[in-house]
């Protein structure tokens, strides 16, 4: 078992690699892509966002039916591995879609972008319930599922901040059509970002590969009836640990997604030099993986609770230290180093409230619907980025940075603040909001989880562990 573990462990993780490359590109570079580079009007900006918030509000709640699609599935290759399959090829397509640029005038770029937009998101669906509802799948035991989950999001940052950290220098994207980059010289500014798009579907194709051949799926729970869409509403909404995490993390991820959406328009208008957001970038990498790799560590000495806390005070004094820093990289560095580990620790505990949250609807209900309840983790992060994309297309309007079109000198000191006030400040207070939430309704601690695995264990509802098949 320990072998099949360590396997486990290693093919997942990979996954995640090319998957949070493109999940990154998309959240937050498709703003930047139609007002830098497609250079869209205010009036257009406004329309795209609004139809890209109920786009997103729409696949979140579709992500909860295909939750129970995949729970209902039964193939050869089991519940998870076909859908993941399906939706990696799908999203590859709309993704690279999503940045081509076919527009012929303003109504018709609404249209094809909100189309697009679409459906990218729900091809993503398809592929993310299964992805992350395969991890609780691997294991019963609690710090394995956080070994397997801090491992993944090392590998999830390796892809997002790779994207972060080459996608300026490579497309020569940062003054709309610089022509300073390879591929800008070569293809034009618009065509460089599809070529850059075909890059980063690849590895995610090539990361995927790797988890559908290499995860052995163990046989942990006996096999119950497929689900109704009438037991659906019950599963999420009867499962109140399930709620109040997934409530605390859509305040959590709302503001954490706004203050990086708002990245390199603070650098481009604030500190007056696009190409220092690749600096921060590798910053906030390094950053998350040292929290991903910290946190085990301090696992073995503190419970969840107190790493909760913990990490509340770093995101905490992160902003404060952020917002108050002068135009000097080193203490923006200081803010980012404290803010992004916090970030990297606060990640890590959500996913295991929410595996966490699938034994106790077990528990607690008489039956188990893992693809169902993860289905609450993508919901979360769509529901977020849809915000907090709407926040962010407001706030460059009403600040005009929209229409300064990549000149700082366009931009007010009373702009510059709306935005910091914006990408600092609220993401703050929804940080704090989270964290008393969580404190005051969540209760699934070390010693609630051992006594629902025993009992659960008790009733016939779990096998011994099983082994892999």
């Amino acid at each position: 078992m320990a072998d099949v573990h360590r396997r486990n462990k290693w093919t997942f993780a990979v996954g995640t690699t090319g998957r949070d490359a493109v999940y990154t590109l998309v959240s937050m570079y498709f703003i930047y892509y139609l007002t830098e580079i497609v250079q869209v009007s205010d009036a257009v900006l406004a329309w795209v966002s609004s139809l890209i918030l109920a786009a997103r509000l729409f696949d979140a709640v579709m992500d909860i039916v295909m939750g129970s699609v995949v729970d209902n599935t039964r193939t050869r290759w089991g519940q998870y591995k076909p859908w993941i399959f399906i939706g990696m090829i799908a999203s590859a397509v709309f993704t690279v879609l999503l940045f081509t640029d076919m527009s012929s005038g303003s109504a018709v770029t609404v249209v094809i972008f909100a189309l697009f937009y679409l459906l990218w998101s729900l091809s993503w669906t398809a592929n993310d319930i299964p992805y992350w509802s395969l991890m609780p799948a691997l294991t019963l035991v609690q710090k394995q599922r956080e070994q397997i989950g801090s491992l993944a999001k090392i590998f999830a940052t390796i892809g997002q901040f790779a994207v972060v950290g080459t996608i300026i220098p490579i497309v020569g994207a940062a003054g709309g059509d610089n022509p300073g980059g390879v591929l800008v010289q070569a293809f034009g500014a618009k065509t460089g970002w599809v070529v850059y798009v075909l890059i980063i579907v690849t590895v995610m194709a090539l990361g995927q590969t790797i988890t559908l051949v290499g995860t052995k799926v163990p046989s942990l729970v006996i096999e119950q009836e497929k689900v109704t869409l009438r037991q659906v509403y019950k599963v999420v909404f009867d499962n109140d640990q399930l709620m109040w995490a997934a409530i605390a993390m859509v305040l959590f991820m709302t503001g954490f997604t706004t203050t990086t959406t708002f990245g390199t328009y603070f650098f481009t208008y604030a500190y007056r030099d696009a190409s220092m957001y690749t600096v921060f970038g590798v910053i906030m990498g390094v950053s998350m993986i040292t929290g991903y790799l910290v946190f085990p560590l301090l696992r073995k000495r503190f419970n969840r609770r107190a790493l909760y806390t913990l990490a509340t005070g770093l995101v905490s004094a992160g902003y404060i230290v952020f917002f108050f820093s002068p135009m000097n990289i080193v203490i923006l560095g200081v803010a980012g180093v404290l803010l992004f580990i916090g970030d990297a620790f606060v990640t890590v505990l959500m996913l295991m409230f929410i595996a966490d949250s699938i034994d106790y609807g077990h528990w607690k209900l008489g039956r188990r619907n893992t693809a169902i309840t993860f289905a609450l983790q993508p919901f979360i992060n769509k529901v977020g980025a849809a915000l907090s994309a709407q926040v962010v297309a407001l706030v460059l309007i009403w600040s005009g940075i929209n229409a300064a079109q990549g000149n700082p000198d366009d931009v007010t000191s009373g702009g510059l603040v709306v935005m910091k006030v914006w990408m600092m400040v609220f993401p703050l207070a929804l940080t704090l909001i989270g964290y008393f939430l969580y404190r005051w309704k969540y209760r699934i601690d070390e010693a609630f989880y051992d006594r629902i695995i025993k009992d659960l264990t008790q009733r016939g509802q779990l096998t011994d562990q099983g082994s892999a098949v």
